[in-house]
């Protein structure tokens, strides 16, 4: 990387700090793990193959948040379904039935967003598209 992972950082830190602040619930325990998740990033630096750095951050972050739920922490829950609970059960069946007919990538594009929690731009980050 041409400005080293200094800048790597500078320029992701919003991102990291906003998928962990969602997903703790909580602004400083968000802080301490995107410490921990730049940490982890600065100690793989060398090893990390190129590729999106957005998305390979987010995935150090993830870990992180993985790591922190097996400590006991709280993390703020996502829904397991697509679907609102009060909704008909004809439609509850036909979600995940329609998810399956979906090509892998566009199935796995719409769990990123509904399922696992990331935002948009997040994916976009991830996956290399625009929002």
């Amino acid at each position: 990387m041409a400005g080293g992972i200094e800048d790597l950082f500078r320029a992701h830190w919003p991102l990291v700090l906003g998928y962990l602040a969602r997903r703790t619930g909580s602004a400083i325990l968000a802080e301490e793990l995107a410490q921990e998740t730049f940490y982890r990033a600065t100690r793989a630096f060398l090893g990390w193959r190129g590729g999106s750095p957005a998305a390979w951050l987010l995935a150090i972050a993830r870990n992180v948040l993985v790591d922190e739920a097996r400590r006991g922490q709280r993390l703020v829950p996502l829904n397991e379904t697509l679907v609102d609970p009060g909704t008909a059960v004809e439609a509850r069946v036909a979600v995940p039935e329609t998810l399956a007919r979906l090509p892998d990538t566009q199935r796995r594009l719409l769990e990123l967003v509904y399922v696992d929690g990331y935002t948009h731009a997040e994916v976009a980050a991830m996956t290399g598209t625009t929002a």
